[in-house]
């Protein structure tokens, strides 16, 4: 169970900023088309792969197994198996895990794994008092009950749907929606608004910088439309997102007494994102590069209302048992669900009455380097397509440490559900 588990290669789609319309490619598209360029880099047939395994929270309806939908359109062959996982926004880091276990066991060698979202194309819903409405005007049968339902129509009913992402994002336990539980972070560690917004200005700024230098160049697949249209960058970045100019947004999940913002928040986006994992015996077979290595990971549980503390009490574990403190890391990458959210994630670190309470520590745990964190910026300007954004922050984490020559970083994740999850990486 100590194997080491390899890294070949990763890649992602540009992440697309959703427009309050329907995006120009399904999620299965998204994931078909990066999944295509990154094989097509392999020195194995797509029918090599022992399974493919992808995170989707939202897939469509007609593409529930989205997995083996897209094994199958990728060329692997019918023996491949593909399949599917849902782990709310670690999804695309929890089929790395899966992808882990079955190379552990013995059971796969080579396995293509990464998350998958088209948030864009989440359905409108109708309500409960609709759809029953639909089925008593079905089940009448004659002429008179079929007038007698339909005068019962209500069309404020029938016009006004429901937004199914509004309701993925809701916490059925506490009732609770995301950015709901970001502002109760916010008010347990005395965050400010100034904090908040200077916080997702740095994000944007370093993903400009990021793609100015190039450093996303080799991570990003192109993508064309049915129309041939070019889609080469994430275009969800700002560079007029300053700290004053993101002052100037209304609260949107509290509006009399909040302070996060859809300025101070990720974006709501659609992605894909792969890495291809292999055993050792898979990197001597097909003489294969290697990335880097994935040594460690760990899921914990806490307060769903305080959901977004997910990555201290996951990457917590890994650094206790490797010894390792906060600045021992050479990068990290927390998933930026919400500015309010990483921000307490550092502070929680940095309290002592929090780690000896909350983690069962002696004392703080330390102050993390600004300088260490998400370097390249964070789903605060890129966006988050929630299935993907596991995947990507692992991918991306192993390409600074190339690109750096540094030796080691954990990636993490806050979880919807009050779960969080993490991984150790380390440069080949």
């Amino acid at each position: 169970m100590n194997q080491p588990i390899f890294v070949v290669d990763g890649a992602r789609t540009p992440f697309l900023k959703a427009r309050n319309r329907p995006g120009p490619f399904s999620a299965s598209d998204l994931a078909v088309q990066a999944g295509r360029a990154l094989l097509m880099r392999m020195p194995f047939a797509a029918d090599a792969l022992d399974e493919v395994i992808l995170g989707c929270a939202s897939p469509s309806p007609d593409e529930v197994n989205i997995g083996r939908v897209v094994a199958l359109r990728m060329g692997c062959g019918e023996k491949v198996p593909g399949w599917t996982v849902m782990r709310n926004c670690a999804s695309g880091m929890q089929a790395l895990d899966s992808a882990m276990t079955n190379i552990r066991l013995g059971r796969s060698h080579l396995v293509l794994a990464g998350g998958v979202d088209a948030l864009s194309r989440a359905p409108l819903l109708y309500s409960e008092r609709m759809v029953l409405w639909f089925a008593n005007f079905n089940a009448a049968r004659t002429l008179g009950q079929k007038a007698g339902a339909f005068l019962k129509l209500r069309p404020t009913e029938l016009l006004t749907p429901i937004i199914g992402i509004m309701k993925g994002l809701t916490d059925p336990m506490v009732g609770l929606l995301m950015g709901q539980t970001a502002e109760n972070l916010a008010f347990r560690f005395g965050i400010t608004r100034c904090e908040m917004d200077d916080y997702a200005a740095q994000s944007h700024r370093r993903v400009l910088a990021s793609q100015k230098t190039g450093h996303f160049e080799g991570e990003i697949v192109p993508l064309f439309d049915r129309d041939g249209k070019l889609y080469a960058v994430d275009d969800g970045v700002r560079d007029d997102s300053t700290p004053e100019n993101l002052a100037k947004l209304k609260p949107f999940f509290d509006r009399k007494y909040g302070n996060v913002t859809a300025g101070n928040s990720s974006q709501i986006t659609d992605g894909a994102a792969w890495l291809v994992l292999a055993s050792e015996t898979a990197v001597a077979k097909h003489k294969l590069p290697i990335l880097g290595t994935i040594a460690d990971s760990e899921w914990a549980g806490l307060d769903p209302a305080q959901m977004g503390l997910g990555p201290v009490h996951s990457a917590t574990p890994i650094m206790k048992r490797h010894g390792l403190g906060l600045n021992d890391l050479d990068a990290w990458e927390i998933n930026e669900a919400f500015a309010a959210q990483v921000i307490a994630c550092l502070r929680a670190w940095a309290s002592e009455s929090y780690c000896r309470c909350e983690l069962g520590l002696d004392g703080a745990v330390g102050v993390l380097e600004m300088a260490r964190l998400n370097v390249d910026g964070g789903a605060i300007a890129l966006g988050h397509p929630v299935g993907a954004s596991g995947a990507r922050i692992v991918l991306h984490l192993l390409n600074v440490l190339k690109r750096t020559r540094a030796k080691r970083g954990i990636a993490s994740i806050c979880i919807g559900g009050g779960l969080g999850g993490a991984m150790l990486v380390e440069r080949a």
